[in-house]
């Protein structure tokens, strides 16, 4: 675990951002086991979380619209993510963000109950996830929230 903080703490301050905080801190390790899950580079990437009154949009574009491989890695990535969300399957979200994210328990007893649709994006690619139950679109906008703090300046909320 010290070597995974260390990396950790060693990739955030290239990036440029601080680790001398609880919130750096916490977004390197979040970076560090990233890395680990998602296939593409996060530092050259964007993702943006719309909430709205059926649930939400988890957008993940490159920040190069010519980076040819990020963009089919993005597109990999989400569209096995989107198959798996909708089995109610959110182990990988779990890996990086810890299994006490705030809305992920519900979100993984929601098998069914949300809809998710993928698609692509000339840069990327994009989840939509839908339900009428105002209780999941809660834990879904909590889910949303605590991507956009843990990701730092790789993620926003639009």
């Amino acid at each position: 675990m010290r070597t995974l903080s260390f990396l950790a703490a060693a990739s955030l301050a290239a990036c440029g951002g601080r680790t001398d905080t609880p919130e750096a801190d916490r977004q390197a390790e979040v970076a560090a086991r990233g890395a680990e899950v998602m296939p593409f580079d996060l530092s050259k990437t964007k993702h943006v979380f719309a909430k709205d009154s059926s649930g939400g949009i988890q957008t993940v574009t490159a920040d190069d619209p010519a980076d040819t491989l990020n963009i089919r890695l993005i597109r990999e990535h989400l569209q096995k993510e989107a198959g798996k969300f909708g089995r109610g399957e959110f182990d990988d979200p779990a890996a990086i963000h810890g299994a006490a994210m705030p809305g992920l328990a519900e979100l993984r007893a929601s098998a069914g109950q949300v809809a998710v649709l993928y698609a692509e994006l000339p840069a990327g690619a994009r989840i939509t996830l839908i339900t009428g139950d105002s209780a999941l679109r809660s834990a879904l906008h909590r889910w949303f929230d605590a991507q956009v703090s843990d990701h730092g300046e790789h993620a926003e909320h639009q």
